[in-house]
Order: C-alpha cells, then structure tokens, then sequence
C-alpha cells in the first residue's frame, strides 16, 4: 500500500508534452573525436566567474587546474584538452555576448588520456575539506541550471540532512543524457551517491525516475546491495517532474515554501549527472572536463548520446552527427522547454549543456499571437502557482519592479504557461526578460 500512495502521490499543475525521446534513448553513448580549438567561458556556472591562473602560450595537460574559483558561489576549471593556451580574453559566448573565456588549441600529438586511476580519498575529509574538493573540481548541477555542488553541501548549523535525492526525471522532450547513464554506468551512479550521502550524514539514498524509463528503474534496483539504504521511486510522467521542488513533492509529499530550498525541508537534491561526475572525481581522479550531451532533433542527420570535452565548439558535434538537415533554422542548447536558442554554432558546450537540439522551420516558425482570452490555462499548468499571464502583462509595459510583489523570482522558467496558451503568447520569455533585468539591476548595484 505504501508502494502504491508513493506512485499516486505527486505535484499540482504541469503539463503534458509529446516525450520524442525515441530518437536517442535506445543509443548508447559515444566519445566526440578530440578537436583543435576549444573555449572554457570563465562564467559558464551560476556565481561568480573563476580567476584564470594560466596564461597566453602556457602548455596546459588534460585535466590540470587553468580557473580557480572567483569566491564561494564559483567553480574551478579545468583544461579538457592537452594543448597550448591560445588566448585568455573576450569570446563570444552561447547568447552572443562576448565574455571572458580561456582558448586553448589541443596538441594534435597528444594521447589526451587521464590518470583515471588517481583517486581522492574522500573517507578522511571533513565536510568543509570535502565541500573545497567538490569546489575545486569544478563539479555543478548537471541538469542544465550550473549551479555549483559543493554550494548545496554547505548546511547551516541547525538543519539536518535526512534524504539525498537523486534527479532521474529528465522530464525535458528529446534528452535522454541521464537515462543513458544510468542504464550504462549505474555503477558509477549509485558509487557517487553514497559518498555524497555519507558526507552529508543523510539516513537515505532516494531516486526518483519517471515511469517512462522502466529499464533504467529494473538496471539501478539490479545493481543496489541488499540492505543499503538506497530506494528507487517509480515517478508519474508529467512536465516539469525534474524541478526540485516538484520532485520533493511527488517522491516524499512535502511542500518546500517560497523563498525556502530544498535543505530546509531535509532534503538535498542532485541530478544524476551531477552524482556520477562526483563519483568520477572521487573515484577516478577525474575533474569536470567533459559530459554526456543528447544531439537530436528533426534538424539534425544522425541524432546520438555523446560524450564531449567542455569547450568543444558545437559545430564540431553536429559534424560529427553528420551535419545539419536542408531546412534546419534554430540550434538549442538545453531542452526546447527551458534551453535557449545559440548565436552561433562556434559557441562552446558548456557544463550545463544536457543537449544540442536542431529543428527546422516547421517547428520553430512563429505562430501568430492573440490577445490573452483570460481562459486561465497559463495559471493550471504553473506548477508554482504564480500568475503568468499577469507577469506577461507587466513585463509588456516594463513594469519589472511591480513584478516582483507578485513572486517572479519563483518562476524557474519551465515554459509550462507558454506551453499551455491558446493564444501563443510568449508568457515565459517576457517573464525572463523582466529577470534578465531586475538581476542585471541588482549586479550593478552591488
């Protein structure tokens, strides 16, 4: 009975969109052939840009620190390449701004291989050795937000960790970077979510997948040991099923308030990339110098599930996916609920990079826009029970302060309003516009 209120619980709200994970969830994943040029944005995580420590002509190994963190909510990088550092200055970046970055020109002649067999021995570690570890390994949320790990182990004195929660949703249409890795590296997975658990002194393992990947569900329960205190929870499919507060909601019950996280209510939350990239650190020696990015789409020739050295421009990823179809107008990095479109097909892969998605003009041509029927539907399919339709209205009339009485910075930006309007009204864009510039507000007043 337990079992069966754990399936019926979940979350208010959400939306329904068509999956179009058949494209790659049956293709196991594959290494991106080393390229010449890559490109590491010193701001490619949430926080403060890193400080490079490395300078213009400088060989730099594969793996060897080039970024240390710029302060705490920061991150180290890493090179991904053995090579020569080309330049440390201003590129343009995945929104066409330019922006500090390290370029670096890998050395055709190099075996680009790792020590994988260096590990760090986290056992020893106190909390704060082990949250500078993280730091230093550059190490964030895998699951396209980028921010960074070891912020998440800083507890407060006073709260408690009683639950980690590993994100397996990937409840965004076409990305299958998570269901891959736990059908093919389920080891490494649950190796990475037990170190993290004990580090945090939580009393439980929980993984919530959703139900439209039985055999990633059937491969974790087959590799858990008897009587470890990890659990996997079959999870409804229902968009957006991977933010965590929904995720909270529908694997324990529990409502974390506005303005509160998720360690308020006992819970850390972490994306399953995230939990095998710490196993990769701790166990292998290995820093955050690559990741699993899903390439699909009706744009692109041959989708795949690849593995892709950070700062890799992504035009080398669609060469190596046999290029763009006739008719292909728009590239998104992300998911096409909360990804955003890039300037160009020179930008790096990031470390939030979960896809690259090509479509063509019959899925991106713009649909004419009505004016709002007030049907309510925007206001349904919120799962933080804000007032779309409102935000659009003010952020029309540049009304950005007035937004935030009304809890704008509560919206995640799912996409579910947008989603769900009869009238085509870009509700989510004009709410990111108002925080684009209520955020870049506050930066400078800082």
């Amino acid at each position: 009975m337990k079992a069966l209120g754990l399936l019926r619980r979940g979350f208010e709200h959400g939306v329904h969109p068509a999956h179009h994970k058949q494209q790659t969830a049956d293709l196991p994943i594959q290494r991106v052939p080393f390229g010449r040029d890559y490109v590491m944005p010193l701001g490619q995580h949430l926080g403060v840009p890193a400080r490079p420590v490395v300078e213009k002509g400088q060989r730099v190994e594969r793996g060897q620190l080039i970024a240390e963190p710029g302060g705490f909510v920061s991150t180290a990088l890493h090179s991904p390449v053995t090579g020569i550092v080309k330049d440390v200055g201003n590129h343009r970046g995945v929104d066409g701004r330019f922006a500090p970055a390290i370029a670096i020109e890998a050395d055709a002649f190099a075996t680009q291989a790792i020590d994988a067999g260096a590990t760090v021995d986290w056992q020893s570690m106190s909390l704060d050795e082990f949250i500078t570890a993280v730091q230093m390994a550059g190490i964030v949320g895998m699951g396209g937000a980028a921010f960074p790990a070891h912020v998440k182990l800083s507890v407060p004195d006073g709260v408690r960790i009683r639950h980690l929660l590993v994100n397996g949703a990937e409840c965004e249409p076409y990305l299958t970077t998570d269901h891959r890795l736990m059908l093919e590296r389920p080891e490494a997975l649950l190796e990475g979510a037990e170190i993290m658990r004990q580090k945090l002194g939580a009393e439980e393992t929980v993984i919530g997948v959703e139900m439209n990947k039985p055999d990633a569900i059937d491969v974790l329960r087959r590799h858990i040991t008897p009587g470890a205190p990890v659990r996997i929870v079959p999870l409804k499919v229902k968009y957006p099923q991977g933010a965590e507060k929904m995720m909270i909601k529908s694997v324990f019950g529990k409502e974390v308030p506005a303005g509160q996280l998720p360690r308020d209510v006992g819970v850390n939350v972490n994306n399953v990339g995230t939990i095998v990239a710490i196993a990769d650190y701790f166990a292998r020696g290995m820093p955050l110098i690559e990741r699993v990015v899903t390439v699909a789409g009706p744009g692109v020739t041959y989708p795949a599930n690849l593995v892709v050295p950070l700062g890799t421009p992504v035009r080398d990823v669609v060469k190596f996916c046999g290029g763009l179809r006739p008719g292909s107008r728009e590239i998104i990095m992300g998911g096409p609920m909360m990804g955003r479109p890039i300037a160009s097909l020179d930008v790096p892969v990031l470390k939030g990079c979960s896809g690259v998605l090509v479509f063509t003009e019959k899925e991106t041509a713009r649909q004419k826009e009505y004016p709002c029927i007030s049907c309510g539907r925007c206001l349904e399919a919120c799962p933080y029970f804000l007032n779309p339709s409102r935000l659009a209205r003010l952020s029309r009339s540049r009304m950005f302060d007035e937004m935030k009485a009304l809890n704008v910075f509560d919206c995640v930006e799912c996409g579910s309003c947008t989603f769900a309007c009869p009238s085509n009204i870009p509700i989510v864009q004009l709410i990111r516009t108002a925080k684009d510039d209520l955020m870049h507000r506050r930066e400078s007043d800082a």
